[in-house]
């Protein structure tokens, strides 16, 4: 039986994350035909490889995706809003790593391990969750089919990575002695640890924002109690995140770490004594999203505290898109009915 291949675009080619789509789609043998690179006039010409081939990256525009069956976008906000639409109007479906589409009731929030389910009902364009959103579902939902989540608490441990390459380049800039290009904060990231930008009367970050409403919203929760702090580290690695919940019913202890160590997507790294637990550094360049530290919360009746790590340009990012055009694929939800978003 031969295989059916797909034409496959990229928008953001150059960026970091798209540059790990690239990488993502070779890695994991993703079925393609033609691959289209798009990206701004600034990388215009630009040679970036594929399977050993050189593909020249084009300057988006509104007929960039006729004859593109799927387009994976993270180009920022203001390319999703504009060409995310004329994409859909092609008949190309959209999945969208930037956050403008995210909580749209018409758009679906997905990561393949959690709700797979909300693919069937795409209209075009499918939101790709925030990184750290990513990696705290994935542990998140078996627990709540099991013990019924009553609240979570959530500190994150934030790559510099997740600010884009101009974060990385801070970052370096500032280890090397030199005046950064550009910045993504007005703080010395270096030997430091910084907010996400605050800009809500309530004074939370966007980033805080967004793991609120996307976790009620990927879950089916909406009035699960949840409550986000948010840091940016300087490191290279992936994301941490400190989470403590509480659930209606009760648990072991064991039970748990063997539920979630049989989880798609998952790895359990519990072995605090041995100094066996994940870190960022292990989840770099990897797929999946590592638990460790796993223990009872004794001051309620039904606390656990666990540890998750993610490669948050992989699993946070690139790679999530990329499992959810394989699901499209496997569903076979390749076809979907127009809508004018």
């Amino acid at each position: 039986m031969i295989e059916k291949k797909y034409n496959v675009a990229i928008a953001g080619a150059t960026g970091l994350v798209g540059r790990t789509m690239i990488k993502v789609l070779e890695e994991r043998n993703f079925p393609i035909c033609n691959l289209t690179l798009l990206a701004s006039e600034r990388s215009d010409g630009e040679i970036i490889k594929f399977k050993g081939e050189d593909f020249v990256v084009k300057q988006i525009a509104a007929d960039s995706f006729e004859d593109v069956d799927i387009a994976l976008f993270s180009a920022g906000k203001d390319v999703s809003i504009k060409y995310a639409p004329e994409a859909v109007k092609s008949g190309c479906i959209v999945i969208d790593n930037g956050s403008y589409w995210r909580m749209n009731p018409n758009v679906p929030l997905v990561v393949p391990e959690v709700n797979p389910e909300a693919l069937e009902w795409h209209k075009g364009i499918i939101a790709n969750p925030n990184c750290s959103t990513i990696q705290l579902v994935v542990p998140l939902k078996p627990i709540n089919d099991l013990y019924n989540l009553k609240r979570v608490i959530v500190s994150t441990y934030q790559s510099i990575t997740g600010a884009g390459q101009r974060g990385v380049d801070q970052l370096i800039s500032e280890v090397t002695g030199f005046d950064p290009a550009e910045r993504v904060t007005s703080h010395q990231i270096a030997y430091n640890l910084v907010f996400h930008k605050i800009t809500d009367a309530s004074g939370f970050s966007e980033e805080e924002i967004k793991m609120i409403n996307e976790t009620r919203k990927i879950l089916n929760l909406p009035e699960l109690k949840i409550a986000v702090t948010c840091v940016r580290l300087p490191i290279l690695g992936g994301h941490g995140e400190s989470v403590n919940i509480e659930t209606e019913k009760q648990f072991e202890i064991n039970e748990v770490r063997e539920m979630l160590a049989g989880m798609e997507g998952m790895i359990v790294i519990d072995e605090p004594f041995e100094e066996k637990y994940p870190t960022p550094l292990l989840s770099k360049d990897t797929n999946e999203v590592y638990i460790g530290r796993l223990r009872r919360d004794d001051t309620v009746e039904c606390g656990i505290y666990l540890w998750i790590v993610a490669d948050n340009v992989r699993k946070g990012a690139a790679t999530n898109a990329v499992q959810i055009a394989e699901k499209l694929i496997e569903k076979n939800l390749l076809s979907f009915s127009f809508f004018e978003f």
